[in-house]
């Protein structure tokens, strides 16, 4: 049985007691079915509450996956995005202060994510679960502090992709799992998979322009490095420079990467090897155009990120995109069908309620963004780069080590417990 959250037991076992002694008190009152949780409907002493942190374009789109729930909090350094008046009751623009409200019980983090690290390690130090959009994060070891801090403080984390649930319920992706998982393959390095990703580019001369008067532009940069403001560095276009995303490579991969991770049981560890093939230099503001990224594990499982930017094709040889029964010898055969199935994926509604770790957990998560970063490290330094998956360092290339734990604007940083 999976560990508790002490302050998620204790909160709402005194709303159940609560509401046990309510029902008792009214036994001889007709009262309403959805009252009772019946008819499908969650009893109000059991309903969710959630807050947003950062309520823009995307806002709480992805807050469908929590189930019943009540919004109680919102929280925007742009007030323009706020429906009512800041009281630090309601509507907040500072996130530090929604994490204080002891009656939350899930954050949603929809910023951009150059501050998703640092929201979802003041969630979890509030004992909030989470929900966070990807990509997780803005580089690896921000990644690690998440899933550490998540792992000591016993939250439950979901990243908002979905698709790894439904590759978990296919049997050809399960058993395309369970052979690579269990080493049943004698060569894997004939086993290749395209992962697709957009690759719109940022701009490489932005002017200054006057910041807008609902907007807390130093509060909005936070850790990031101070650059004057332009309105392509915020509200969405933000993801096409490197101080806060990492392009479509983050952005759109992480729909296509999340799965195949799963498919191909590497939930546990990340590639060893990194190959580019994009233009080079490129801008250090602006995230470029890319045409492909190899991507190569330890059993030399090959992932390619196809950005499709250049006329050059992936050079690499040709490989499977899955492997099944047919694919092994009869003694391999032999093992698969002696092992079980992996166990179904745990929804993040279900993780809520039950203590038990959502599918698109925080460790999971961190290994899906540290393939995609490393794919943008390669490109950033323009050659190839070998990584140590057990101590997430890059190997013999300082260079591009440095860009594995990026500095931080002070006063923010990555809490030292919560790295290594």
């Amino acid at each position: 049985m999976a560990e508790q959250n002490t302050n998620t037991v204790n909160r709402r076992g005194f709303l159940k007691a609560s509401a046990m002694a309510s029902t008792a008190a009214a036994a001889f009152h007709v009262v309403p079915s959805n009252c009772l949780g019946r008819d499908g409907q969650v009893p109000p002493s059991n309903t969710v509450t959630t807050a947003l942190v950062g309520c823009g374009r995307r806002g709480a789109a992805g807050l469908g996956c929590v189930g019943s729930h009540k919004m109680i909090a919102y929280c925007d350094v742009d007030t323009s995005h706020l429906k009512g008046e800041v009281d630090n009751k309601t509507y907040f623009t500072d996130f530090r202060r929604v994490m204080e409200k002891k009656d939350l019980d899930v954050v949603a983090i929809s910023t951009p994510p150059h501050w998703h690290a640092l929201v979802c390690i003041a969630a979890a130090e509030a004992g909030k679960d989470i929900f966070c959009e990807k990509p997780m994060t803005k580089f690896i070891a921000e990644g690690r502090a998440v899933a550490n801090a998540v792992a000591k403080h016993k939250v439950m984390f979901q990243i908002g992709t979905f698709k790894r649930f439904s590759n978990s319920r296919s049997q050809g992706h399960i058993e395309n799992h369970k052979i690579i998982k269990h080493g049943l393959l004698k060569d894997a390095s004939d086993v290749l998979c395209f992962c697709g990703a957009r690759n719109r580019t940022g701009q490489t001369a932005l002017e200054e322009q006057p910041v807008p008067s609902t907007l807390d532009y130093d509060f909005w940069l936070g850790p990031a490095p101070y650059k004057p403001y332009n309105s392509a560095r915020v509200h969405y276009s933000n993801r096409f420079y490197w101080d806060y995303e990492g392009g479509d490579l983050t952005n759109f991969g992480a729909h296509s990467v999340d799965p195949w991770q799963w498919s191909f049981a590497k939930d546990e560890t990340s590639p060893v090897k990194a190959r580019p093939c994009a233009p080079w230099p490129q801008h250090p503001d602006a995230v470029g155009a890319f045409s492909w990224v190899e991507l190569t594990y330890e059993d030399g499982v090959r992932m390619v990120i196809n950005g499709g930017k250049g006329k050059k094709k992936y050079d690499g040889p040709k490989g499977k995109s899955n492997v099944n029964k047919n694919d092994l010898d009869e003694a391999g055969r032999k093992k698969l069908a002696e092992l079980p199935d992996p166990d179904p994926l745990v929804s993040f509604a279900d993780a809520v309620r039950t203590r038990k770790q959502a599918g698109g957990n925080a460790e999971s998560s961190h290994r899906v963004c540290a393939a995609m970063h490393l794919a943008n490290i390669a490109i950033r330094v323009g050659r190839e780069i070998q990584y140590d998956p057990e101590k997430e360092q890059i190997i013999g290339d300082e260079e591009a080590n440095r860009l594995v734990n990026i500095p931080m604007r002070r006063p923010w940083k990555l809490p030292e417990q919560y790295l290594g």
